[in-house]
């Protein structure tokens, strides 16, 4: 009877882990795969979003919908390192997804702000 109690046990805890292992896989890998859109307003010389982080996962793809009055740059601090120029009117920048975790600051040359900031995880 023991026996069998500890054979139950054992079944019960191995299938257990292999759901949660499953489950936590399939999640990580679908958010990582949509893209991330943040969208960027540069208006005289304000820009909005204004130092705001926003979280992402390593290697997910991020897209700035870029509306400005004026053409600009922008530059990513990543590794490497990624600068676009953006156009008066609307704009769509991809970025290259980023590798490694830690935080990404996203900044305009044109305007010497800190855009955003690309919390990577």
């Amino acid at each position: 009877m023991r026996r069998l109690i500890v054979a139950l046990a054992v079944l019960l805890l191995g299938t257990l882990t292999l759901s949660a292992c499953g489950g936590g896989s399939s999640s990580s890998t679908g958010d990582a795969q949509q893209t991330k859109q943040i969208a960027i307003t540069v208006k005289g010389d304000s820009v909005t979003p204004n130092g705001q982080e926003y979280d992402v996962a390593v290697g997910q793809p991020v897209e700035f919908d870029v509306t400005a009055d004026k053409p600009g740059e922008i530059h990513v601090h990543s590794s490497p390192e990624q600068e676009f120029e953006y156009k008066a009117g609307s704009s769509t920048i991809d970025l290259t997804p980023i590798k490694a975790p830690g935080v990404v600051t996203v900044e305009s040359h044109t305007l010497e702000k800190t855009i955003l900031k690309l919390k990577v995880q």
